[in-house]
């Protein structure tokens, strides 16, 4: 087993919104590697699960799927005319539609905790645990990909320190040609109708699309105060062009999952406004999203802890909350994008995919 990750940083994590915790569980081999094309299997073992927790008790939740191939679980439940509106966590997984078994083993660990929808006096419980996952199959092995029990370990570690890069869910995951990840994002917005409220993103980047503007060899759409928060500068010419020189990718089967929380107090059509609004950020840093191959599937999570102390005033006839929800929605935009970003720059080699901060190390001051 190779040890991967990094801690992601306080302050830049979707768990920076209270009542949100994270866990990961993979099996990566030191000698994974891709599957030839002409052969059926790679071999070893180069996937995982990624589980949101939502401790939250008022939480409310929404999903917006946007690619042309999702693999997913309980996105209906989660439409807002529908009767349940919570979730009790959230599956984030390698595998394509196999991984959607993790989500049976959160379930029973959550379970096994009375942690659910209450049914009955004598305590039954069902947990609610929608799920999205991502295609890596030909990554390590095909017939080694998540189950029950990645699920239960992942739900089981979740806390509010958590790694980024090559963990969990992104364990497997390609970005165009580079190797993709998972990243985390968050902000407090600090003034406005929607000020005090925290939005956050976690992401599993595994795009058909590219996610390096070969002109700058960076990622796409980046500020120059997002380069120096990141501590980026623009590769050496030499390492632009051999960014811009990466084969293509071997498979166009492929998705990017996440899930955007808030503490804010929403109800569940202006959950899934927030859910839409972080499909902005995934366009920013993709190009292309939201293909026919692509899953792209963003879920969103109002954990209700905040709610600002001055009201907007609106025109009659419309949404309360239209203003505020309009700001987190740009947040949530931006976090997501930094997200994908955080998942790239902190991702490392895996099964011979190619890390970005293995091509282009002078990017890194």
């Amino acid at each position: 087993m190779t040890t991967i990750g990094r801690p992601a940083r306080a302050g830049d994590r979707i768990t920076d919104v209270a009542g949100i915790t994270v866990g990961h569980f993979q099996r990566v081999d030191a000698d994974a590697r891709v599957a030839d094309p002409d052969s059926p299997d790679g071999h070893g073992w180069a996937t995982g699960t990624t589980v949101v927790r939502v401790a939250a008790p008022n939480a409310v939740a929404a999903v917006d799927v946007r690619g042309g191939g999702p693999g997913t679980r309980e996105t209906d439940l989660l439409d807002p005319s529908n009767t349940v509106q919570t979730v009790h966590a959230i599956v984030l997984s390698g595998g394509s539609a196999y991984g959607l078994a993790a989500a049976d083993g959160v379930m029973r660990a959550l379970e096994a905790d009375g942690v659910g929808l209450p049914m009955d006096a004598a305590g039954h419980v069902v947990p609610i645990v929608p799920a999205a996952v991502i295609f890596d199959l030909p990554v390590g092995a095909w017939d080694h990909r998540p189950d029950a029990g990645f699920g239960a370990e992942a739900v089981r570690s979740a806390g509010t320190d958590f790694s980024v890069g090559s963990v969990g869910a992104g364990a497997g995951a390609r970005a165009g040609s580079l190797k993709g990840g998972v990243g985390t994002a968050s902000v407090t917005i600090a003034d406005g109708p929607a000020a005090g409220i925290t939005v956050g993103a976690l992401m599993v980047a595994n795009p058909v699309g590219a996610v390096i503007d070969q002109s700058t060899g960076l990622p796409f759409d980046l500020t120059d105060a997002d380069l120096a928060a990141r501590g980026l500068k623009r590769p050496d010419p030499e390492e632009c062009s051999a960014v811009a020189a990466l084969a293509a990718k071997q498979t166009v089967l492929n998705t990017t999952i996440g899930v955007v929380a808030t503490d804010a107090a929403l109800d569940a059509a202006m959950t899934r406004r927030i859910a839409m609004a972080g499909h902005d950020g995934l366009g920013r840093a993709i190009r292309p999203a939201h293909s026919p191959l692509d899953g792209d599937t963003i879920f969103a999570v109002a954990t209700g802890g905040v709610r600002p102390e001055s009201a907007v005033p609106v025109p009659p006839g419309m949404h309360a909350d239209v203003a505020i929800v309009a700001e987190v929605g740009r947040h949530a935009a931006e976090v997501v994008q930094r997200a994908i970003v955080d998942a790239v720059l902190s991702a490392e080699s895996v099964a011979s995919i190619p890390a970005y901060r293995d091509i282009a190390p002078s990017a890194f001051v």
